[in-house]
């Protein structure tokens, strides 16, 4: 009999009252992609972390609670995503999950959020960089930026590659599981006014790569939203280098729509202003095979 479903995408990250990052840009990209987006979150902040303070609720021990329900529920996921994983018990916890809920035929995108510039983020350490190696082997893709690779293949940060060397992390990094690796924020040598995004797709052992240009401000969240739409993208069947398109694509619209605005850069992107983008052709291939 004919049948149609709306696709479900457990989604493992926190919630910010202000800031557009995390939960609050995963369920409104993915949801506008057409996709029901189940929460699983990790914790409750006030505001995202790069304020002076915050409040902070742990739901470590909810999140099993959670679970428990879902799976007696018989519920099903289509794919799970994970992002901001607080401790390594969270992320003990989400390897749990996945191998009890991934589906043959399911998607498990992994965002290991361990730091950047060189530097592990606040709070972490050398055990959630072992946590996160085992948690990295279950997923299909994942997208760490160049500060993430060095600490998940365990070598000395290095700021300066060229092609044939980020060639090796992504498959050095596939090798340890993932079907897809996505390496974002890859300074481009001798110009300080672009950046890369690399890609290998085990599959057909093909390398990606775009180019695009760096624009000179930060907002917190473009990690979260990058990787939502590169997800949503597969989840509706693109090609890795479509997607990767795409998601390039939208973050550089929404950074661009922003810029307009009096406003405070830690509140995140316009996501507003670029949401309805998702449902339009891209423009233009900027990707190559390198």
């Amino acid at each position: 009999m004919y049948s149609n479903k709306v696709k479900k995408i457990a989604a493992v990250h926190d919630l910010c009252g202000i800031g557009r990052l995390s939960l609050t840009v995963v369920i409104p990209i993915l949801s506008s992609m057409g996709f029901q987006v189940c929460p699983l979150p990790t914790a409750v902040l006030s505001n995202h972390t790069q304020y002076p303070d915050f409040s902070f609720l742990d739901l470590t021990d909810e999140m099993p609670k959670i679970i428990a329900e879902w799976k007696r529920l018989g519920m099903r996921f289509d794919a799970i995503y994970t992002g901001y994983l607080g401790s390594s018990r969270q992320i003990r916890i989400v390897s749990d999950f996945i191998d009890n809920f991934r589906q043959p035929d399911g998607l498990v995108v992994v965002d290991p959020v361990l730091g950047d510039n060189g530097r592990l983020y606040t709070n972490f350490d050398v055990k959630m960089v072992e946590e996160m190696r085992h948690l990295v082997a279950k997923a299909d893709v994942i997208t760490p930026n160049l500060t993430e690779v060095f600490y998940l293949l365990d070598r000395p940060y290095e700021t300066a590659h060229a092609d044939e060397e980020v060639k090796e992390y992504l498959r050095l990094l596939s090798d340890k599981g993932p079907q897809v690796v996505v390496i974002t924020s890859v300074p481009v040598s001798g110009d300080s006014h672009k950046t890369s995004v690399y890609a290998y797709n085990r599959q057909g052992d093909r390398y990606w790569k775009i180019t695009c240009p760096y624009l000179p401000a930060h907002y917190p969240g473009t990690g979260d939203t990058f990787t939502s739409v590169i997800t949503g993208a597969l989840m509706q069947g693109d090609s890795l280098p479509i997607a990767l398109d795409r998601a390039t694509q939208f973050i550089l619209q929404g950074i661009r729509a922003t810029f307009g605005y009096e406003y405070d850069n830690r509140e995140g992107i316009l996501l507003e202003k670029v949401l309805h983008n998702l449902d339009m052709p891209i423009q233009s291939s900027s990707y190559e095979l390198i």
